[in-house]
């Protein structure tokens, strides 16, 4: 998912005409499509915030059947060692494909952060009228013809408003569904 927005954002830095109306419509399709990026990199935290909590619960159980399995080998009880090394194999391979995928989960966070960052810093550069694809630290132009410094500011505060209210409405979303689902459960419990 976040190849094609970087792809799409990239592809709207190479249509960025110099001024005049288009470069706003452009702009505001870049500003739409930052959020969306940035919605993706939220995305990206919550899988790794799960794949946290799941690898935690693995190697909880994995301690458990070593316990066990010692607990068994101590009375001598060779069926329940054999069931609990069995279980030990099991819970120790998911934990490894779990850090493995945390490894692989982090390093993309990292690089999306990084690609995030390079966005904005394009965007600004797009609002303020400066060439695309110039970086953030080079930025040769100031505001394109007719905008203020104050008209790149409130551009900026508007970007923030409209990934704040994204993600609010992302998180009533989320609350509705998981209500909803609740809802459902409980009427089956019921019978209804």
């Amino acid at each position: 998912m976040f190849d094609d927005v970087r792809q799409a954002f990239r592809d709207l830095l190479r249509a960025t005409p110099p001024s005049g109306d288009a470069r706003r419509s452009i702009v505001a399709q870049m500003r739409e499509t930052l959020v969306q990026a940035r919605m993706g990199l939220d995305d990206l935290r919550k899988g790794l915030e799960e794949t946290r909590a799941r690898l935690a619960r693995e190697r909880s159980e994995l301690e458990t059947v070593r316990r066990r399995k010692q607990l068994a080998e101590g009375i001598n009880d060779a069926e329940t060692v054999a069931i609990a090394e069995r279980y030990e194999k099991q819970h120790a391979e998911r934990a490894s494909l779990l850090e493995r995928k945390l490894e692989t989960q982090e390093a993309e966070l990292a690089m999306v952060q990084r690609e995030v960052g390079e966005m904005n810093a394009e965007f600004k550069l797009a609002v303020a009228g400066a060439n695309p694809g110039v970086s953030a630290g080079s930025a040769t132009g100031g505001p394109a013809a007719g905008e203020s410094v104050d008209d790149v500011a409130a551009d900026n505060a508007g970007l923030r408003d409209d990934i704040d209210g994204l993600a609010r409405a992302r998180r009533r979303a989320e609350a509705e569904s998981t209500a909803d689902e609740k809802l459902a459960a409980l009427k089956r419990r019921m019978g209804k």
